[in-house]
């Protein structure tokens, strides 16, 4: 699952210091990499397993290293030194279970708060935003908005989209920091996937909130 595709995610991105880029790729990789269990699994017994595996992998991070698994190396070296736990990483398994199986509303909310909040609170001290850039809306809102565009039941997916909106017509309202804004032009990514399919003409609206971070 993922909202934006890779070009407008290495877009997002490249609005990062250069010295935050190691660790954001590292983060968004690991997100990457939970959504495709859920995409790849038939089986929720087998997702359930494969996510498993994922979080035993985190946990031990900061115990006894990274596996030879590419996406780990790249949290060790990178994540780790930033003062960011192997447990806040391992948290964002949490996130994907509820979604194995039949959804059930709450599930939503949770989703956001353990996926999108916690991807983008880590990202924000890699990439060390200012205390009032909108990071947790701006997360929520960007899991709510992939969420919706991947649900198959239309109520839910309306709640998500109804709810993502919302945070995310929030998030617009401020001025974002210097080095947040690559967190804040994620965040207008999936603001403007909510409306339907992104013209190659919104560059420069990324552009224009690159420059002055509204």
């Amino acid at each position: 699952m993922a909202i934006v595709t890779d070009l407008w995610l290495d877009l997002a991105l490249s609005y990062a210091p250069d010295r935050s880029r190691a660790a954001l790729d590292a983060l968004f990789a690991l997100d990457t990499v939970l959504g495709n269990v859920l995409r790849t699994t038939r089986e929720p017994l087998v997702g359930q397993m494969r996510l498993a595996w994922w979080r035993e992998a985190l946990q031990e991070l900061d115990m006894s290293g990274a596996p030879g698994e590419p996406v780990l190396q790249s949290l060790a070296a990178a994540v780790l030194p930033l003062g960011i736990e192997a447990q806040a990483l391992s948290g964002m398994v949490d996130a994907w279970e509820p979604l194995l199986d039949d959804i059930e509303t709450g599930a939503i909310d949770d989703h956001a708060r353990l996926r999108g909040r916690a991807l983008f609170t880590m990202a924000a001290r890699a990439l060390g935003t200012a205390t009032d850039d909108p990071v947790g809306e701006a997360g929520e809102g960007w899991a709510l908005a992939d969420l919706a565009a991947n649900l198959s039941d239309p109520a839910l997916a309306s709640r998500a989209r109804e709810r993502a909106a919302t945070m995310l017509a929030s998030v617009r309202r401020s001025r974002w920091s210097r080095n947040g804004r690559a967190l804040g032009a994620l965040a207008l990514v999936a603001d403007r996937q909510l409306s339907g399919q992104i013209s190659p003409t919104f560059v420069l609206r990324l552009a224009w909130f690159r420059l002055t971070g509204r």
